[in-house]
């Protein structure tokens, strides 16, 4: 956990996910990071965007 910049968002806003697809990556320290969802949802609201600044423990999404 550190802070980093939000590379992409894959998942978008009331879309279906399984346990293991790809939610975004943020990038910190020159390393690429990829999200995943821990669990079958829907994805409730994303509260970030490609280039947002983000830190640790930040909410970047939302699942329901």
């Amino acid at each position: 956990p550190m802070p980093g910049v939000v590379a992409s968002v894959v998942a978008s806003a009331g879309q279906a996910v399984k346990e293991g697809d790809m939610l975004l990556t943020i990038e910190a320290m020159k390393m690429e990071t990829g999200i995943h969802a821990d669990r079958a949802a829907v994805v409730k609201a994303l509260y970030v965007q490609p280039g947002s600044q983000i830190d640790a423990k930040d909410l970047l999404v939302e699942l329901e």
